[in-house]
């Protein structure tokens, strides 16, 4: 693991050709992937009906999909070594479409958890490979305004994709969910065939066995375990501690391996550069802020103040068009200034704006939170984007592959574990503190999380992020 050289400041003025168009073809695949991981769990309960099946068997729909996405994600690096950039993003996007249209013909539970399965393995490769190939395309520059295109998808995915769920759900059919990736994919097939640059694979390594063995159990372990906190009204049944100490020791066992190991399936060493592990420890908090509150918000605005399920997901697009106003603000200043109070004013505004709805009861006029969902919005966009874009910051070309898989499994494991705390929290207070009170504490609690991620923000470099070499 080595870092590159830092860039001059007239290397980070502008965007790469290169990137504006592997951008083009790349987003336009993964957002298919981003919304469909989001727009499912509005549709669980018409599932259930329409399909016959148990909230506890039709939660496989979404469980599944995560199970499948955590397993492939730590195998990218290799495949991308092996396979090379455009037979291996052509492959996965097929793929995640075969599982689209499988799953809009699904004829019972069973066959659409199957076709979701082979979605997330799609899903999976996709979205570490797309971090890895634009980071290795900025050419020395801008790496700031770079992590605003990436993290687009990321950022409006779970604020978006229950809105547009929520539209299907209540004027068509649940099959439109998977319909709507259709289009998605073949525009993106169609891109990546005829602008994606044919390139050989980098190097024919071999593949880490043990490492794959450990990592990819261990990871879909604690996905697992986290799915079924909600179910189990906590972390202490036997369903939910114990895949969550088993893979937890897996993971740790993988660790102590890869340090030694003299190619590991993921270099864990990475980990060695400060930099790098304080965006992880924010990047996994920014669960609490950004997932967690996703649920807690929506459902504020139905069991408090009485909204349908659709106006609630869409009283969270306001928080949507925060995250574009701050969007690319925050990449300039980010290759300007550096990450540190960038990050650090965006947490303190988020924490800010999280308070009004632990004040608001059930009775406070509906603007001010709107207006507070705005201003929340622009505190996240000025959060991820420095906070990924310092994590690849001086990364040599041979790093950013193992760096996409650690930070897209550090994100999706702190968005399943933000979730699962606020909703062991919401549902305790709602059994202590019934009514408007219940959701106090939980946004509270929210907004504490928040506090913490402010203190670790300072953790971060001063400087501009230099790019990946």
């Amino acid at each position: 693991m080595t870092t590159a050289p830092p860039a001059t400041a007239a290397a980070t003025t502008r965007l790469d050709p290169a990137f504006v168009r592997q951008a083009l073809v790349l987003l336009t695949g993964v957002l298919a992937v981003v919304f469909d991981t989001t727009i499912v769990n509005v549709a669980l309960d018409t599932l259930g009906r329409d399909l016959h099946a148990s909230i506890a068997t039709v939660q496989w729909v979404t469980t599944g999909y995560l199970l499948a996405l955590a397993i492939v994600v730590p195998v990218t690096g290799w495949l991308l070594d092996l396979l090379g950039a455009k037979p291996l993003w052509i492959s996965a996007l097929a793929v995640f479409l075969a599982g689209s249209v499988g799953a809009s013909l699904a004829w019972n539970v069973g066959s659409l958890i199957t076709f979701r399965v082979v979605q997330g393995v799609g899903g999976g490769i996709m979205l570490p490979v797309m971090t890895t190939l634009l980071m290795r395309s900025l050419g020395g520059r801008s790496i700031g305004s770079a992590t605003a295109v990436i993290a687009m998808p990321v950022l409006l995915g779970p604020i978006l994709g229950p809105v547009a769920g929520g539209l299907i759900v209540t004027h068509l059919s649940w099959r439109w969910i998977f319909w709507v990736n259709v289009p998605l994919c073949v525009l993106g097939l169609v891109l990546a065939w005829f602008l994606m640059t044919p390139s050989r694979p980098e190097r024919r390594s071999r593949l880490d066995g043990w490492g794959l063995a450990l990592l990819s159990p261990g990871i879909a372990a604690i996905v697992f375990g986290l799915a079924r906190v909600g179910a189990e009204d906590g972390f202490g049944h036997p369903s939910v501690f114990l895949p969550l100490l088993a893979g937890a020791m897996l993971v740790v066992a993988f660790t102590i391996r890869a340090w030694h190991d003299q190619n590991p399936l993921v270099d864990v060493r990475l980990f060695r550069l400060g930099s790098f592990t304080t965006s992880n420890a924010l990047l996994f908090l920014s669960g609490f802020a950004l997932y967690g509150a996703m649920l807690l918000v929506p459902l504020y605005f139905q069991q408090v103040r009485g909204q349908s399920a659709l106006a609630a997901g869409l009283l969270l697009a306001p928080q949507g068009i925060g995250v574009l106003l701050s969007r690319g603000v925050a990449g300039k200043l980010t290759d300007r200034i550096g990450a540190r109070w960038i990050v650090f004013t965006g947490l303190l505004v988020v924490m800010l704006a999280t308070i009004p709805f632990a004040l608001a009861g059930d009775d406070a006029a509906e603007w001010p939170l709107i207006l507070a969902l705005v201003v929340r919005g622009v505190g996240l966009g000025a959060v991820t984007i420095p906070v990924m874009a310092t994590a690849y910051a001086g990364l040599d070309r041979a790093a950013v592959p193992h760096a996409s898989i650690i930070t897209r499994t550090v994100q999706q494991i702190g968005g399943s574990f933000g979730t699962a705390v606020l909703a062991v929290v919401l549902q305790r207070a709602i059994v202590s503190h019934p009514g408007d009170r219940a959701f106090d504490i939980a946004f509270w609690w929210s907004t504490a999380f928040t506090a913490i991620a402010v203190v670790i923000a300072l953790g971060l470099p001063r400087e501009p992020a230099a790019p990946p070499a």
